[in-house]
């Protein structure tokens, strides 16, 4: 996967951050109270990572349930919405490329949502690696994303690379790898972390992973 596809992906999300949550999630009144039952069965606590946070939706339902929050994004202009969003006291925003980024603390849980589809394929165990020593003793990661049997709503350029269109008709590619349950869950095993996985719905996956000693 070649850097600029990436750096297309970030400039997407960057230029999609005002009109993301009506095109991502449709009507809000729906799905807030959906975010925050999702968030609830995951009992999050303690110290907090969310990565590629966006435009908070889901930092708003977490802050509710951690001691801390660091969440990081590499789109400023989504994070000026989620800092409009999200005011908590014990909620912390960075702007971070996320496959460069070390924290200098550790944490008992690392969310991400929608993040984990777009990791291109030679990045997927580099990108796995580097959360193991973010973790605190006992900590687990979290992740939310798309089915695989969401994948006919894309337009494929070539495997993995997807062009995506804004209101405004400018197209822009983006990694898109749609999640296949027991294909990732073989994947993290070979990885060294156990993992389990089930669905929500027609559309997401709800995963939850433990680094293996």
């Amino acid at each position: 996967m070649t850097d600029d596809v990436l750096a297309e992906q970030v400039d997407y999300y960057r230029r999609r951050a005002t009109e993301y949550d009506a095109t991502a999630y449709g009507d809000l009144a729906v799905a807030r109270p959906r975010i925050a039952r999702l968030v609830a069965e995951m009992r999050p606590a303690g110290r907090v990572l969310e990565l590629a946070c966006g435009t908070g939706l889901w930092t708003e339902a977490l802050a509710a349930y951690a001691d801390s929050l660091t969440a990081v994004d590499s789109a400023p202009e989504a994070l000026a919405i989620a800092r409009k969003r999200v005011t908590a006291a014990n909620v912390t925003f960075l702007v971070a490329d996320i496959f460069t980024w070390t924290p200098e603390s550790r944490f008992d849980l690392i969310f991400f949502s929608a993040w984990l589809s777009h990791v291109p394929p030679d990045r997927f165990g580099p990108f796995w690696d580097s959360l193991r020593p973010m973790l605190a003793d006992g900590g687990r990661v979290l992740f939310l994303d798309e089915h695989v049997d969401e994948q006919g709503k894309e337009s494929y350029v070539h495997d993995g690379v997807v062009e995506r269109r804004l209101t405004d008709g400018s197209t822009f590619r983006v990694v898109k790898h749609f999640l296949e349950p027991a294909e990732l869950t073989a994947r993290l095993r070979e990885l060294g972390w156990e993992c389990t996985i089930r669905r929500d719905g027609g559309d997401w996956v709800l995963g939850e992973a433990r680094p293996t000693p």
